[in-house]
């Protein structure tokens, strides 16, 4: 895949686009949203029939719609349908993915949040910091970027230099921020790559300024895509920053006797709670009426080019998902589970990050929240599979068994400390 670039607004040219050879045809490129154009699209659809080259039997298409209605009115859609699997992507929302669907296998979960909800409508600091609850209905929403994790307090520096204390919320605010560009791009030449783009700003007089360029691309007719990002310092002071990738599953991958396969050379529950049930850490139950969570903190392997892969499969190993990235990236792994009743949200989160999702504070303590140099920026790519039948979740079985390489997992009995 291109390397990110930052964007060119002055000649309105696509950002995150490595050069094009001479060569070569250059790619489609249509901008949706662009505030420094001060350019929005409400309604828009581009079909393979509509650019000329594409190949005659193609069947892909790429929408973009405004919801309306309740809490979601505004809320703004771009689905990227690529013939075989479905995407859709909330610009409004982050840029997260509301699901993905291919045949009968769909990755995302019934929440209990109908509408998808603008952010608007989301107080953050609601619930003791848990307000970011109250639009969640996504498959993949991000986590951070200032902070992630639980709610609590946290030490920053203030405007005048001393030390102070800020509340930190549930999971931080990107995923409740709005795209500052969109940007749609169909490679010309095979195999006619499909990308949707956008830029997501947090940025602070007297605190962060981050940029994440997000990318979700997929080629024709493929059972597969992926999500790439850019995450930039435009701060002159190092910066610090927390990004985890809440991937959602329910039905029909989650189910009673569901199971995460995992290379995986660590297991530590997230409380005495989890504990208890840590040998079952990678089973999941039917829905349960008042089901408390479980969280685990996995320590992920990886083959010789530093990757890993996780696949969820339901009970009869006939359906399934797999997510690939590099450790390098996104050293941490946490699987949530909450197999409460379906009307509550039957739900499991599996959760590639720069750290797990404790508070800042306790992140901090152990090492695990990262920083940006003034200026510098950092890429996180994650691929994903859906598996149709029996024979594709045996072989992803048999590649994280390669990973794991006869190496036990030790499953700690106690949380961190």
């Amino acid at each position: 895949m291109k390397s990110l670039l930052p964007w060119a607004a002055a000649a309105a040219a696509c950002a995150m686009c490595a050069a094009v050879p001479a060569h070569a045809a250059q790619p489609f490129q249509k901008t949706l949203t662009s505030t420094g154009q001060n350019l929005h699209t409400s309604e828009w659809r581009l079909s393979a029939q509509d650019l000329p080259g594409s190949p005659a039997d193609a069947r892909w298409h790429i929408t973009k719609t405004t919801l309306h209605g309740g809490k979601q009115e505004g809320v703004e859609l771009v689905t990227l349908d690529n013939g075989r699997l479905k995407i859709r992507i909330i610009p409004t929302r982050g840029m997260g993915v509301l699901d993905v669907t291919m045949g009968d296998v769909r990755l995302g979960w019934d929440s209990p949040i109908k509408e998808v909800v603008h952010p608007r409508h989301i107080n953050l600091e609601s619930r003791g910091g848990l307000g970011w609850i109250e639009g969640f209905n996504e498959w993949m929403a991000r986590c951070g970027l200032e902070f992630a994790g639980h709610p609590g307090r946290d030490k920053f520096i203030t405007n005048t230099g001393a030390t102070g204390e800020m509340d930190l919320t549930l999971h931080g605010k990107i995923a409740n921020v709005p795209a500052a560009e969109v940007v749609v791009e169909v490679d010309r030449e095979p195999p006619h790559t499909l990308r949707v783009r956008g830029r997501v700003d947090e940025r602070v007089f007297f605190g962060p300024k981050l940029e994440l360029w997000t990318e979700v691309s997929t080629a024709p007719g493929s059972a597969e895509f992926s999500l790439r990002d850019r995450l930039t310092n435009h701060g002159a002071t190092d910066q610090e920053f927390m990004l985890i990738y809440h991937a959602n599953f329910g039905a029909p991958l989650l189910d009673a006797g569901a199971r995460v396969v995992a290379p995986v050379a660590r297991v530590v529950p997230f409380n005495a709670h989890a504990a208890k049930s840590a040998a079952r850490w990678n089973i999941y139950a039917a829905p349960a009426t008042g089901f408390i969570e479980e969280v685990y903190q996995l320590a992920p392997l990886a083959d010789a080019a530093g990757r890993t892969t996780v696949l969820l499969h339901n009970a009869g190993a006939d359906r399934g998902m797999t997510m690939s990235w590099s450790v390098k990236e996104l050293p941490y792994l946490t699987q949530w589970k909450n197999t409460a009743a379906r009307a509550d949200g039957y739900v499991t989160g599996l959760e590639p990050g720069t750290s797990f999702p404790h508070n800042r504070s306790w992140e901090r303590e152990r090492g695990r929240v990262a920083k940006l140099k003034p200026g510098e920026a950092r890429e996180f790519s994650l691929k994903f599979g859906i598996l149709s039948g029996a024979a594709p979740v045996k072989a992803a079985v048999e590649t994280i068994g390669k990973i794991q390489a006869g190496r036990a997992a030790v499953i700690e009995a106690e949380p961190e400390m």
